[in-house]
């Protein structure tokens, strides 16, 4: 398969792209992206672009953009301290005008985005990230393609993976010593970012369509781990 990755220097992002090219379905990896992920690799193309808003605007994008299998859109940012309106032009309209385009020029497209556990599908309760969150899931879900919806909980960065966050990235080195503790306490809770790469690939490699209804594709830890594996 040919794979569109957006979202690849960031934690998530680093794992999906890892085990994209150490896969042998994974044909081709296109990354877009603002800054380059300072990998090289025969199967690894770059577009860089300072906005990626308008990525799918430029002359050339559809010609630039067609001939794939599968986006992973693993782009995302925190909304702490961020004005409502500023997280949702980065988690539904820029997903969603990624998303339009893409489907629009590759037929029988699979989409894997990820969200996040407690993400609200009703899109009226009080938590801004979670309705904004549910209105990009539930949009995406309708498009005319094959979408998933990952909602991992807790993740574990393998393989010297590091988030770009300097937050997180303290969080995670003061509390890996609890990963193995809560892998044995709440196995359905706890994924890595080796799983998370995996899983993408399993599904966007399953037949087109499968009679799958919508709540099968949203995917939790568990699901995710039952992917991967």
């Amino acid at each position: 398969m040919k794979v569109i990755l957006f979202g690849a220097t960031g934690m998530v992002g680093q794992g999906v792209l890892r085990e994209c090219l150490r896969d042998g379905a994974v044909e081709s990896v296109l990354v877009v992206g603002r800054t380059t992920v300072g990998v090289e690799h025969p199967k690894l193309r770059e577009i860089l672009h300072a906005d990626l808003a308008g990525v799918m605007d430029r002359p050339g994008a559809e010609a630039e953009f067609s001939g794939y299998d599968a986006c992973f859109f693993c782009l995302g940012v925190s909304s702490a301290g961020m004005a409502e309106e500023a997280y949702r032009r980065v988690t539904y309209d820029l997903t969603l005008t990624v998303a339009r385009a893409l489907s629009s020029w590759n037929r029988g497209l699979t989409f894997v985005y990820v969200s996040g556990q407690g993400t609200d599908t009703s899109e009226r309760g009080r938590v801004a990230w979670a309705r904004i969150k549910g209105k990009t899931e539930n949009d995406l879900l309708a498009l005319e393609m094959d979408a998933y919806m990952f909602r991992p909980g807790f993740i574990q960065p393998l393989h010297g993976i590091t988030s770009r966050t300097r937050l997180y990235r303290v969080l995670y080195v003061v509390g890996a010593p609890l990963f193995p503790v809560l892998r044995r306490l709440v196995p359905d809770q706890v994924t890595t970012t080796e799983r998370l790469g995996r899983a993408m690939i399993a599904v966007a490699g399953a037949p087109a369509g499968g009679g799958a209804g919508a709540a099968s594709r949203v995917l939790g830890t568990k699901e995710i781990n039952r992917a991967a594996d």
